[in-house]
């Protein structure tokens, strides 16, 4: 294992010599080296827990997308189709990622909601819909933050992805949040179905 030497005055010294050598040796292995420190087995196991994650997500905002029906469900849809834009770009970098640690991304229907970290949970109406994908995004910040702390330092490609992607799940709930409380806002504005409006 390489460990970068530090010279007199702060200056970054690395063993050149022993890297290239190193990376001739084993270059069957692509993108991982001596120098990953993580225990890739478990990494690409759960990355694809994650894949699971952000493909249910996808399934769940599309099914919302096309089902939204009432007062506001135009610019709600249109919410539900720009996150499930996104899970689906979550999805395809979390696949390539396994593929560089040279795993093999999970797809497989089978058994999806049991790798998934969130369920498929459809909703009655345009309140339970945005509900359940808040409740979807809440569980992947947790997990997400989980696998982020799991990383660490021992694969800071994966954690950064990781990061990027928890960044965006967060915004998602936001964005849910708002819209509940936008719609339950107006919905107390509305008369009530005995009163007459003014």
């Amino acid at each position: 294992m390489n460990d970068p030497k530090q010279a007199k005055g702060g200056e970054f010294i690395s063993d050149i010599e022993g890297i290239r050598k190193r990376a001739r040796q084993h270059i069957a292995n692509g993108a991982v080296t001596e120098g990953y420190r993580a225990d890739r087995d478990t990494v690409v196991r759960v990355l694809n827990e994650a894949l699971a994650t952000e493909i249910v997500c996808v399934l769940r905002y599309k099914f919302h997308h096309y089902m939204a029906s009432g007062i506001h469900a135009q610019a709600v849809a249109e919410e539900f189709l720009e996150h499930s834009q996104e899970e689906q770009e979550h999805a395809d970098r979390i696949a390539e990622r396994i593929t560089q640690l040279d795993g093999t991304p999970n797809f497989n229907p089978d058994g999806l909601l049991t790798r998934s970290h969130s369920e498929y949970v459809e909703g009655n109406n345009i309140m339970d819909m945005i509900r359940e994908d808040l409740v979807a995004e809440r569980i992947a910040i947790d997990s997400y933050a989980d696998i982020i702390r799991y990383l660490g330092e021992k694969d800071p490609t994966s954690r950064r992805m990781m990061e990027e992607i928890l960044a965006k799940e967060e915004e998602h709930a936001e964005d849910l949040k708002t819209l509940i409380d936008n719609i339950a806002g107006d919905e107390s504005l509305r008369p009530s179905q005995g009163t007459k409006a003014a």
